[in-house]
């Protein structure tokens, strides 16, 4: 496997990325690019000159797994947005590159977070169908993984979960900060 910036130009890995989010995202938020069309605008967007979009590639070049990161806070944060892995190569070290990957490309353009927001939009976790404004502190102390939800990812590279934004995907339908810092701290 091979990590690299996609290139606008190379209409193959555009269009395969973009197959990439329709099939990724499909199961369990199929509204995130129900679509073509519009997971091809989302591409697009990645590939702007503010962002970074990196992608990971198979021996004969195709695109196993894409990952993007938009810079905030005058540089200092930057959100991981998209991830993806094609589901047939999941659970074989992909994200994990690609996140890795996209931590250091952070540090190389002097920024110190990468957060990622993780949407609960289907009862994947114990924070979603709940008053989250009852004891918000004590229900994320609490969290619980009942449908394979991918904060447990997160944890596992170093993330810690940084914050939920309750009802952001309607009523009982949270979204879930994870963050970390990716310099040294002095």
């Amino acid at each position: 496997m091979k990590i690299t910036s996609l290139n606008k130009e190379n209409e193959k890995h555009v269009y395969q990325a973009a197959q990439l989010l329709v099939e990724g995202f499909k199961d369990n938020w199929p509204e995130a690019w129900p679509d073509l069309p519009s997971a091809l605008e989302e591409v697009q967007e990645c590939l702007s000159d503010d962002r970074i979009c990196r992608i990971a590639l198979d021996g004969q070049g195709d695109v196993l797994g894409w990952a993007g990161a938009i810079s905030g806070y005058k540089g200092n944060v930057w959100e991981l947005h998209p991830l993806v892995v094609h589901p047939r190569h999941r659970r074989q070290g992909i994200a994990t590159a690609l996140v890795r990957d996209i931590e250091e490309q952070v540090r190389l353009r002097g920024g110190l977070t990468l957060y990622a927001g993780s949407d609960d939009e289907n009862g994947m976790t114990s924070l979603a169908y709940v008053d989250l404004y009852d004891d918000l502190l004590g229900r994320i102390r609490d969290i619980r993984n009942i449908k394979g939800h991918p904060y447990e990812f997160y944890l596992k590279l170093g993330f810690q979960i940084i914050g939920v934004i309750p009802d952001a995907n309607g009523l009982g339908k949270p979204d879930i900060l994870l963050g970390k810092r990716v310099v040294a701290w002095k």
